[in-house]
């Protein structure tokens, strides 16, 4: 894979030398307007490669001519006939960037049955940048041919051209998305909960307000449950806040995203099984995206004001370690007993979430977490659980998950949930048992939010591990960058 995409714009135009690029329908065949640019000679090319190859243009399928004409390296055949009118031209363009491997390219970015907006032509790109990424910091050796790996130059001709804002906000979300990959991919005895406070610190270059919470101050403000979740680790918590200025009134009620951070999660005394446990380091997913969100906010000069609140812990088994049966005074004021201490991402999300509604007063709050294993047997890798107290909001991050390909799925909530988790010793307990574990996880958190709009996103399933598409072949994913800045973009800024 190359190393990095670089793109420029331009109207519709053939190229007379290199590689090109084209998109055709079920019949095989460009728009008119390509067709017309392509010529008599490439034209019969194309027909009869298509022919021959019984080539059909089914969505996702490639055709490549190699020297179909004078001058010209390569014609790329993407097909993007489908069933289904959508096509999600992010994935596209990370499509065209595997195809088109190392060197220049021209696309033609004029698909049959589809208008073309500079919307479109951002996300192409957006797409293709995305998709070069890798996490290799700690490879010593190359494989061969690595060493040398080129860039790919790709120049997306169009009917319409994106805005500078636009491709300001291209170049801010790519940077947003790559740095919440680079933080779940990092190993935890690299980065532990004072070390991703300081790589949030590094957000102050953009303008991001940024104050990290140690554990004395912790303590002082009574963030109990939180604390009682690190306290097995010689690793000290730290809980970061994040905030970002720029709408015109700058004391309008911020949003606020908040993230579980639980750098590394052995399960404490409820000890998980030893497979898989190294995956644990992603556990930090919530805490990683909301973190990207407020460095591409903050890149682009969003018109918002918001906050990132993120709290970061280890859950480790030692002598100092919490015990099942243990009984815990939250921010809150409310009691928790412990029963599971694995269960340990929605003690945190507990006392972070009170702190910022008590603190900040926001217009909403959305959590990321990778919260539950429930929500991967229920949804597997294809969507994040939402769960909402806020029919406006949830259809807001409904309609942005459909645009940006990070789909959610509304999950339930309610009473029988939530007595689930009664205990006959304290206000709640810290888990309601196996069945409907996601929604009682849910609910323990609902708890903690009062009457501010929220909504709970449980991306187990999503930010790390997650299934590769055209824009993703990393471990850790970035999920949920993309479908927080859009729902600000689209429904808040201004």
């Amino acid at each position: 894979m190359p190393k990095s995409v670089t793109t420029s714009f331009s109207p519709l135009a053939f190229p007379t030398s290199g590689a090109a690029v084209i998109f055709v329908g079920g019949d095989g065949r460009p728009t008119t307007a390509v067709a017309e640019l392509m010529g008599e000679e490439l034209s019969r090319a194309l027909a009869r490669a298509t022919a021959t190859e019984r080539f059909k243009g089914k969505s996702g399928s490639v055709l490549t001519l190699l020297s179909p004409s004078a001058g010209l390296d390569k014609l790329v055949v993407i097909g993007t006939a489908s069933e289904s009118e959508a096509i999600d031209i992010t994935l596209l363009g990370g499509q065209v960037a595997g195809k088109v491997g190392n060197g220049q390219a021209s696309v033609l970015l004029d698909i049959p049955g589809r208008e073309i907006s500079a919307r479109n032509v951002a996300d192409f790109a957006l797409g293709a940048r995305l998709s070069t990424y890798k996490f290799e910091r700690y490879k010593t050796k190359k494989e061969p041919g690595e060493e040398s790996a080129e860039e790919i130059a790709l120049n997306i001709a169009s009917p319409v051209q994106p805005s500078a804002t636009e491709l300001e906000g291209v170049a801010a979300t790519v940077d947003g998305v790559n740095l919440a990959r680079d933080l779940v991919n990092e190993p935890a005895n690299v980065l532990f909960p004072e070390e991703f406070a300081r790589r949030c610190e590094a957000l102050r270059q953009l303008g991001v307000e940024v104050e990290v919470l140690d554990k004395a101050r912790l303590e002082a403000i009574g963030m109990r449950t939180l604390l009682a979740v690190n306290q097995g680790s010689i690793r000290e918590p730290r809980v970061v806040i994040m905030r970002w200025n720029g709408a015109a009134d700058q004391t309008a009620a911020p949003l606020a995203f908040v993230g579980k951070g639980v750098c590394f999660d052995t399960g404490g005394i409820s000890i998980k099984p030893g497979a898989g446990m190294e995956d644990m380091k992603g556990d930090m997913g919530g805490a990683a995206a909301v973190t990207g969100v407020m460095h591409v906010l903050a890149a682009r000069k969003a018109k918002v004001n918001a906050i990132g609140a993120i709290g970061l812990v280890e859950n480790m088994p030692g002598g100092a370690a919490q015990r099942p049966g243990d009984i815990v005074t939250s921010l809150s004021g409310q009691t928790v007993e412990i029963i599971n201490t694995d269960a340990e991402g929605r003690l945190v999300l507990a006392d972070v979430l009170w702190h910022v509604r008590e603190t900040f007063k926001p217009r909403f709050m959305i959590d990321l977490a990778t919260l539950t294993g429930a929500i991967i047997v229920a949804l597997g890798q294809e969507h994040a659980g939402l769960y909402c107290n806020n029919d406006e909001l949830a259809s807001h991050l409904i309609a942005v998950g459909e645009a940006t390909g990070e789909t959610v799925w509304r999950m339930p909530i309610g009473k029988g949930y939530d007595k689930m988790i009664d205990s006959k010793f304290a206000d709640m307990k810290n888990v309601g048992g196996r069945q409907g574990g996601s929604s009682s996880a849910a609910m323990f958190i609902k708890r903690f939010v009062g009457d501010t709009p929220w909504a709970h996103l449980d991306i187990a399933g999503t930010a790390m591990g997650s299934k590769e598409t055209d824009i993703n072949h990393s471990w850790g994913s970035g999920w949920g960058v993309r479908l927080l800045d859009r729902l600000v973009s689209s429904y808040y800024e201004g």
